[in-house]
Parts: C-alpha cells; structure tokens; sequence
C-alpha cells in the first residue's frame, strides 16, 4: 500500500511503530538486566573469594605438614590448632567482615568452606 503525501497515516501504522518502540525498549530492559545480573554475580564472586582468602591467611600459621587450606581442609582435624585458637581468628573474621556468627553456628562449622559459608550468609542479610 502506498500512502501519499499530506494524507494521514492510518493507524496500524502508528501501533506497529509504536509496538517496534516497546519491543527494542524491552530488549534494551533485558540487555540492561542482564547486565545488572552479571555485575551482582561478580560481586558475590568477588566478595566469596574475598572471604575464602582472608580465612586461609588466618588459618595458615596453624597448617600442618605444608598441606594447603582449601575449602575443604577440615579446621580441628587438619590442622594443628586449638579452640581459643579459632575463637581468636573467628571474632577476627567478625571484626573484618562485620558480621556476628553466633556460637551455636560456630558450634557447626567445620571446614574452611562451612565458615567460609557462613559469613556470606550472614552478611548477605545485612
């Protein structure tokens, strides 16, 4: 259909061009949460690793035989350390990352990832 100069426009021809300009608003919308998502996800990434590193700092002096701390180093087993020890390095992690772990939780944890867990969480609620 041709359409001539100084007639007006029908109007399917405003909504389709009005239906184009929601749709590329909606894809600019997703692409903009997508990259909000990716962004978020690097953060909690960052943070994790953030909280894995300082907790490995904190626990090396006490390892025994050069074996590394992973995650899944288990703190009383793998170590040659003691229960003033991990209060001392726990309220360390409290003070660093600003968080209160409470001692029935301390009472749970027993490897690296455990602690490492539960510091996310309880920051993650702040």
């Amino acid at each position: 259909m041709l359409f001539h100069i100084g007639q007006p426009l029908p109007s399917y021809v405003f909504a389709f061009s009005s239906a184009e300009t929601a749709l590329q608003s909606t894809r600019e919308l997703v692409t903009d949460t997508r990259r909000a998502s990716d962004v978020l996800e690097l953060e909690r990434t960052t943070r994790s690793v953030d909280v894995m590193h300082e907790i490995c700092r904190q626990l090396a002096p006490y390892q025994a035989e050069e074996k590394p701390v992973t995650g899944q180093t288990v703190i009383y087993n793998d170590l040659s350390i003691d229960s003033l020890a991990v209060m001392d390095i726990i309220m360390e992690l409290e003070d660093r990352f600003d968080v209160f772990i409470p001692i029935n939780t301390v009472a749970e944890i027993h490897t690296v990832d455990e602690l490492a867990g539960a510091i996310l969480r309880l920051q993650a609620r702040r």
